[in-house]
């Protein structure tokens, strides 16, 4: 199944369907790596299954379980009707009973229809228990904005999920991301919310052989450095890693060198290497989709100053979305999220280049 994959996004990326990878390189799309990984973990363990909306005859909204139903059957691929608080209950409870639930929902948005079983049930339960009940489950789907889908359809989750303890909340950004992380997530003995992005899932990215091994997992609570630097830190998840990355690239050209750390996992924080690499750079700029008003930035600037504040040169830069419901129309859209020119500016800033303040700041 792997070596199909492979084969069909090479032949995309020759086509041009994707931005240029070395041609020596296996590539996977975050799509096929997410769908990989459910379907190894499933087969590796018959007490996985997968529950949701569409994820069985439709194969999932956006094709995440194709193939699932027809190799697994409806008793480990389940259809729910449109009712995400009686489908996650429902796999909660299942948890309890030492089964490994995989709940999928459609929108991340619709997850608060579900919120009392995430919170109240599968995150407090082991502690309720004095640590008699483990709680394996998942709870994934598209996290954060896409396009031109309102304001109730393009809220991050990020801080909301990460601010409860029992929980872990993991944000993945590459295919590597997506394929070693949900593997990690599937196999952990406690509650995981795994925020993908919809935007991400077409796009393809380089996998090494020891990514596409099927033992294969990346660390819960592990930051990567996706490039070094010595001038600005910048942190980001999700989508906006790749804005990181294009923003280091233009700031190169003009003489800063931007380090960019894709925190992978939101709790537990890395807060190590976000330390470290503050104390090397002496500045930080944090890049995220959601409201700037207790958010993820705003945790990790309360833990840069807690304790590396003696090591900043310059005022920490918060990049998040813009404090207001998502609009519809796609020009003022734009402007609600974080662009490529917005972290340009704030680590110039940071650098004490020239630099306008961020609409989005």
């Amino acid at each position: 199944m792997l070596r199909g994959i492979i084969r069909h996004n090479k032949n995309i990326l020759r086509s041009g369907g994707f931005r240029a990878l070395s041609s020596s390189s296996n590539v996977m799309t975050v799509r096929d790596a997410l769908n990989s990984a459910i379907d190894e973990e499933m087969s590796a363990d018959p007490k996985v299954l997968l529950i949701g909306e569409e994820v069985g005859e439709y194969q999932g909204a956006y094709k995440i379980s194709k193939g699932l139903l027809d190799k697994y059957g409806p008793q480990r691929v389940l259809d729910t009707p449109i009712t995400e608080a009686g489908f996650a209950g429902i796999a909660v409870g299942a948890a309890y009973y030492g089964l490994k639930p995989i709940v999928e929902f459609m929108t991340f948005n619709f997850s608060m229809q579900a919120i009392d079983h995430i919170i109240n049930s599968a995150a407090k339960s082991n502690y309720m228990s004095a640590g008699q009940i483990s709680v394996p489950i998942v709870f994934r789907g598209p996290n954060g904005a896409a396009a031109g889908v309102g304001a109730q359809h393009s809220q991050c989750y990020a801080a909301w999920y990460a601010s409860c303890p029992g929980l872990k909340v993991l944000t993945p950004y590459s295919a590597e991301d997506a394929r070693g992380l949900l593997k990690a997530a599937i196999r952990d003995p406690d509650p995981v919310v795994f925020l993908e992005n919809e935007l991400l899932y077409g796009e393809s990215f380089p996998v090494s052989a020891e990514v596409l091994d099927s033992s294969f997992t990346l660390p819960i609570g592990k930051a990567k450095i996706e490039k070094e630097g010595k001038d600005v830190t910048i942190t980001a998840f999700s989508k906006m890693v790749g804005f990181a990355l294009k923003a280091a690239e233009i700031l190169a050209k003009e003489g800063i060198n931007a380090e960019v750390i894709n925190l992978r996992s939101i709790r537990p924080l890395d807060r190590a290497t976000i330390n470290a690499s503050v104390r090397k750079t002496n500045r930080l700029v944090t890049v995220e989709e959601g409201f700037p008003q207790h958010g993820v930035g705003a945790e990790i600037c309360a833990s840069v100053v807690e304790e590396s504040f003696g090591y900043l040169d310059a005022p920490v830069e918060r990049i998040a979305g813009a404090d207001v419901p998502t609009p519809y129309a796609a020009n003022l859209e734009r402007l609600a999220f974080p662009q490529v020119e917005d972290i340009v500016r704030a680590a110039k800033r940071a650098c004490y280049r020239s630099g306008k303040a961020a609409a989005t700041a």
